[in-house]
């Protein structure tokens, strides 16, 4: 993919420009890319910001994926 990426003028990133062949091309293997997706619930966009903050506060406190998973699957 020949992607250009557009600067500012400080050379901070923002834009990229994709040529209108290979958008065409993403358009039909992915069907909808070009649809908005903003049908996250308010309370669930919330819970998300909440946690990040918590994270953000305390990020000891956080568990390793790996070993959440063993958690849970211990208890089944």
């Amino acid at each position: 993919m020949s992607l250009q990426y557009i600067s500012d003028n400080t050379g901070k990133t923002t834009g990229v420009f994709i040529p209108i062949s290979e958008w065409n091309e993403l358009k039909s293997k992915y069907k909808g890319i070009e649809q908005e997706h903003t049908d996250i619930p308010v309370w669930q966009m919330e819970e998300a910001g909440k946690r990040l903050q918590d994270y953000r506060n305390e990020p000891t406190q956080a568990l390793d994926f790996d070993a959440a998973m063993e958690d849970i699957e211990k208890d089944l």
